[in-house]
């Protein structure tokens, strides 16, 4: 086993890999996003499988919404693992 496979092993073991995947959804979001978006964006957060952006723009929430299952496959591809299930789109 390598180490990078018993680190795995141990975060789902004790219960933290969501936990990090949390953090590693936020860190990705402005490069997934790109930096239109990013700028556009007051926060993004992971609670419970569940991705919760807040943006500046109407128009901005209207097309994440549209898009939201494209989002959530784009985020859970970048992080290599199911991090988030569902998104929610606020202003």
């Amino acid at each position: 086993m390598e180490i990078g496979d018993a680190i795995i092993q141990y975060l789902r073991e004790s219960g933290l890999e969501q936990s990090v995947l949390d953090v590693q959804i936020e860190e990705v979001w402005p490069q997934v996003m790109g930096d239109v978006v990013n700028r556009l964006t007051r926060s993004v957060e992971v609670r419970d499988g569940v991705l919760y952006v807040h943006v500046n723009s109407a128009a901005l929430k209207a097309q994440l919404f549209e898009n939201r299952f494209e989002l959530v496959r784009k985020l859970n591809e970048a992080v290599g693992a199911k991090a988030i299930r569902d998104c929610r789109i606020l202003s």
